[in-house]
């Protein structure tokens, strides 16, 4: 882990060390992992979006009889771009709801693109406790799960839901709490 090479894993929803860099983020602070839920979690929007698909070319083929040229473009016309729309806006979810781990705090981003962004951080030396949790066949097979972090106090707990390989996250979360702890620099 204090190898500071770049890597991307499943389709960059697990990145080590990224060359990014984000709103708010202080001069010296270095991203050391950042996360995003797991592809494999996106499969039933993705499934949804072709069923749609699939009716609207089911539509025009059962009314093609009953609709002259201009309608059905109109109808295939607005099916494909509600269609797109939703795609897009569920990408747009899954790619800026992301979770930044620093050399300095953890930072939870939740992203709805039409009503709000919500940013949660704290300072690595409150959080008191860090907790991975993967339930079912699909979360075991594909090494995905939950990420709880407790702070100290009344700060907000921070929770990143579906990510890949979550008990990783937890071990690098607790080697950067001992670092800080033991009075070391995680660079």
């Amino acid at each position: 882990m204090d190898n500071l090479k770049e890597s991307h894993r499943t389709f960059h929803s697990f990145c080590f060390y990224p060359q990014a860099r984000f709103d708010g983020q202080h001069d010296k602070e270095k991203p050391i992992l950042v996360v995003r839920s797991h592809p494999i979690t996106q499969l039933s929007w993705f499934f949804n979006g072709l069923l749609i698909f699939l009716l609207i070319i089911g539509f025009c083929l059962f009314f093609h009889s009953y609709l002259n040229f201009f309608e059905l473009s109109f109808v295939i016309f607005f099916g494909l771009a509600l269609l797109l729309s939703y795609f897009w806006l569920n990408f747009l979810i899954w790619y800026y709801n992301v979770g930044i781990i620093t050399d300095e705090r953890i930072i939870d981003i939740d992203f709805h693109p039409i009503s709000y962004k919500e940013v949660s951080m704290t300072v690595l030396a409150k959080v008191e406790d860090v907790t991975s949790k993967t339930g079912g066949f699909l979360s075991s097979f594909f090494d995905f799960g939950n990420v709880f972090i407790q702070t100290a106090g009344t700060e907000i707990n921070i929770e990143f839901f579906n990510i890949p390989y979550p008990a990783e996250v937890v071990q690098v979360i607790n080697q950067l709490i001992e670092k800080i702890k033991n009075g070391g620099n995680y660079h």
